[in-house]
């Protein structure tokens, strides 16, 4: 393959991202405390307010899984007796921890001097945590218990159960470790920072509605969503990230220009596809290949929202501080019943005149891949629009089967072509 062409926004995340791990290396010998805690649901606004500065094991993780160290680092968490069948973000994890934690930068990780656990939806959290706190020994544990949204709506009780944890459990943790007491108003502060990038990261996402798409939703947007996901929501350097990225991408649509791939621009557009489960990270780029080499862009993707559906009018809102942030912990993607993803799938189908879909059934990770089957056949059903499913993993370089995987994909887009041709 060629050398990799990133888009200027890409540049900036990638030194966003490495500026952070700088100053995760550092923290200790300066006194600033840490704060490891998830993605999903997490609290990061609240958790800066008190100073202190948040490590995401599954960023850890991914970007292990991107810099191809994933591997020798499963195998040794495999070897202290960590199961095949165990998520291999958690194997990844504790396999780094065992080699030194050198984070995948190169830098050292602190010891965390708080287990912020934000449960929601995905039950291997909790187990991951355990573990977490055997290996660092004795470090103080929060944990949020976030309620399944069963009836796909947010209810004033679970809003009021999760509120409530947050003052009797979270921050007076937060403040017994930072040595600090709670200000609402930097809280408020950082949450109306939020809300402006959450507005500009929206606007790029919908962009895809436009043909030809000036985004990739998929493989493009897991850099889109990278800063407001992991450590920078509620701080301008993600309100700066977010405008420069909008006026990027308004010059791509100005031009009427097609996604930015690792080869430079893409070509003409054939298929929009919508994709359900995240992606592959040890072979990201060549999956990607797969489809921008067929003209295939992906123009919705629900691992996109697994950090918040803010495409559904979600906005961290400064005026209620707590209970937007417990709303935000409940709407997460993971913490949806599957008929509510199922309706959010047609929803972008239909919305972004999608030709088919993709599920990329995740073999380790249980809070995507359960299901996934039952829904894509109510999903053709609904739609007429016929969906593929593949397998791999996330950062297990042994799962991803590359010549089986192109295979599944050149077969469906020649369907779709197929079809085409009938319905012409």
């Amino acid at each position: 393959m060629s050398a990799v062409r990133k888009e200027d926004s890409m540049l900036l995340q990638k030194q966003m991202m490495s500026d952070h791990y700088d100053r995760l290396a550092s923290a200790h010998d300066e006194g600033r405390k840490v704060v490891y805690t998830f993605v999903p649901g997490n609290l990061n606004e609240l958790v800066r307010s008190f100073g202190l500065l948040p490590v995401l094991p599954e960023i850890n993780a991914l970007q292990s899984g991107l810099r191809k160290k994933s591997g020798e680092y499963i195998a040794e968490a495999e070897k202290n007796g960590h199961s095949e069948d165990v998520c291999t973000y958690v194997k990844c994890d504790i396999g780094m921890l065992k080699k030194g934690n050198i984070g995948p930068t190169g830098t050292q990780l602190p010891k965390p001097d708080l287990l912020l656990l934000s449960y929601t939806g995905c039950f291997t959290f909790l187990k991951w945590f355990e573990l977490l706190r055997e290996e660092y020994g004795d470090v103080p544990v929060a944990m949020l218990h976030v309620p399944y949204q069963a009836n796909g709506r947010i209810e004033p009780h679970q809003r009021d159960y999760v509120v409530q944890q947050m003052r009797t459990e979270v921050i007076p943790k937060l403040e017994q470790v930072s040595g600090r007491a709670y200000d609402e108003d930097r809280l408020r502060e950082m949450l109306r920072l939020s809300a402006r990038a959450e507005d500009d990261l929206v606007w790029t996402l919908e962009s895809a509605k436009r043909t030809p798409s000036p985004i990739d939703a998929y493989f493009g947007g897991v850099h889109y969503i990278g800063p407001i996901f992991s450590a920078f929501r509620g701080t301008q350097g993600a309100v700066d990230y977010y405008t420069a990225l909008r006026a990027e991408v308004q010059e791509r649509l100005d031009a009427g220009q097609g996604p930015v791939t690792p080869e430079g621009p893409m070509g003409t557009e054939k298929y929009r596809l919508v994709v359900e489960g995240p992606p592959n990270w040890t072979s990201f780029r060549e999956f990607w290949k797969m489809f921008y080499d067929e003209g295939a862009v992906f123009v919705a993707s629900t691992y996109t929202k697994v950090g918040g559906l803010y495409d559904r009018g979600f906005r961290h809102d400064p005026d209620h501080p707590l209970e937007t942030l417990a709303d935000y912990c409940l709407g997460c993607y993971t913490n949806l019943g599957l008929p509510t993803r199922v309706d959010l799938l047609e929803q972008y189908i239909n919305d972004y005149n999608a030709d088919g879909f993709l599920v990329n059934s995740v073999k380790s990770c249980n809070s995507f891949s359960v299901g996934q089957l039952m829904m894509l056949r109510q999903l053709e059903e609904r739609t007429g629009v016929p969906g593929v499913f593949i397998e791999n993993d996330l950062v297990d370089p042994r799962y991803f089967s590359a010549a089986n995987i192109k295979n599944r994909i050149e077969s469906y887009l020649q369907m779709l072509d197929q079809k085409r041709g009938k319905a012409a």
